[in-house]
């Protein structure tokens, strides 16, 4: 069974520095691009970060580059996202994904098929 479980979530100031971790299991994470999404309500879900497989290249949506950090570690099955300088608007539900898909289609969330449940990063100024 596919199973994706993130954590690492919580408040903190604008500013401040957090880790998000990615538990996989089900799967075999070494040939799957890993990605991080994130939502607020009423808004669709956004792009933030993407690792394609097996680890070769990063991805970052223009808000968040040199500011975020994806990485992975294929043996343990993690996917971890480094948020450093948070402001107010990186606020939302960050949920890590899994896909095969080709290179073209990894910022599009349509394209993943298994998601993890989401841990809440809410930053305050």
């Amino acid at each position: 069974q596919v199973r994706l479980v993130e954590s690492g979530g919580g408040l903190v100031q604008a500013g401040e520095s957090l880790t998000l971790s990615c538990a996989t299991s089900g799967f075999p994470l070494i040939n799957y691009h890993i990605a991080w999404f994130r939502q607020v309500p009423g808004k669709e879900r956004e792009f933030v970060a993407a690792s394609s497989r097996p680890g070769s290249s990063s991805f970052y949506a223009e808000s968040v580059k040199g500011r975020f950090t994806i990485s992975r570690n294929n043996s343990k099955k993690m996917a971890y996202l480094q948020m450093n300088s948070l402001k107010p608007e990186d606020t939302g539900l960050y949920y890590c994904a899994s896909s095969t898909v080709a290179l073209s289609g990894i910022r599009q969330a349509e394209m993943y098929r298994h998601w993890g449940q989401g841990t809440q990063v809410t930053v305050s100024s």
